[in-house]
């Protein structure tokens, strides 16, 4: 029978049947050590599996097969560096949930997150919590990132979690689709979702004083049903968020910017640093791609390894 995964401790599996019935699964053997698999978790939150129930009394299972993904979102592994880590499957988009302030979420986070999104077809919505709590600088701030994303295509919302501010047209958003909540530790993931799901309790911590950054309080990812219809998963927090799997010569194809001016460069492969007839860098020198963005993609350029994984 077909199945759905809602949460991955590493080697179990929570898995709902297409009658609403949980089982505690296992995979079978052959799953760790199929080659076609090159992630430490052959099998994440959201993925579709065949599953065969082993004790009803118990509630066990066992996963036999996984099907087709729709689309998936990884990350490079925590544990080993070479690899990566499917964070979620089968999503119709991703929120990320950023703060200017306690912590601070880095313009370079956010743009390494929306190429992962780009790269695997995952449409992402940014959503800047903790406004209230906003000085004029961080205010400023704010402005001008929520016109550099709109303007890109990016859906942003200034919401205030703590206060219930701005949460209507969000919450709508979330209706009937399956959708990947992330951020860093500490931005309020735990709290959104505990104002989404309250009778969840999800446990929530406050921003370390010493470092400024967020305590971990999700240790696996999770998928919870919302009562409206949809599906949410929340994720631990990240902190680092390393681009895998790519060339340097495809990264600017999820830059939406650059994207459509590609095909303006003198040369195909041009990597826009110091080629001659580059569009990209006219487009940054005539203000028409923001220079912070140009400072993301160098960034994240210089990053990537040129060994694919």
């Amino acid at each position: 029978m077909k199945a759905l995964v809602y949460r991955s401790t590493g080697s179990w599996y929570t898995v709902k049947d297409e009658k609403g019935q949980f089982y505690n699964a296992r995979i079978k053997g052959v799953f760790k050590i199929d080659d076609d698999i090159t992630s430490t978790n052959p099998i994440a939150v959201g993925d579709e599996v065949t599953i065969e129930p082993e004790n009803v009394t118990e509630g066990t299972a066992i996963i036999t097969d996984i099907l087709p993904r729709k689309n998936y979102i990884n990350r490079q592994s925590p544990r080993v560096k070479h690899q990566q880590h499917i964070i979620a499957a089968n999503l119709d988009q991703s929120l990320l949930i950023a703060t200017l302030k306690d912590p601070r979420t880095s313009q370079g986070f956010i743009d390494r997150f929306l190429v992962v999104c780009e790269m695997y077809h995952v449409p992402a919505v940014i959503v800047f919590n903790k406004i209230d709590i906003y000085r004029d600088k961080e205010q400023e701030k704010l402005k001008e990132l929520q016109e550099m994303y709109a303007a890109l295509g990016y859906k942003v919302f200034p919401v205030s979690v703590e206060h219930k501010s701005g949460l209507d047209t969000l919450e709508a958003l979330l209706k009937d689709r399956t959708t990947l909540v992330s951020g860093h530790s500490g931005v309020g993931k735990s709290t959104f979702i505990n104002y989404l799901l309250p009778d969840q309790q999800i446990k929530t911590q406050t921003v370390s004083k010493w470092s400024g950054k967020g305590l971990h309080t999700t240790t696996f990812a999770t998928m919870y049903d919302l009562p409206e219809g949809g599906r949410i998963i929340d994720t631990p927090g990240i902190r680092e968020l390393a681009v895998t799997g790519l060339e340097r010569e495809e990264l600017s194809h999820y830059f939406p910017e650059m994207r459509e001016r590609l095909h303006d460069c003198r040369y195909n492969n041009c990597i826009h640093i110091n080629e001659p007839d580059c569009a990209i860098k006219e487009a940054v020198n005539n203000g028409h791609i923001h220079p912070d963005r140009y400072v993301s993609y160098l960034t994240i350029l210089e990053s990537i390894n040129t060994k694919n994984y």
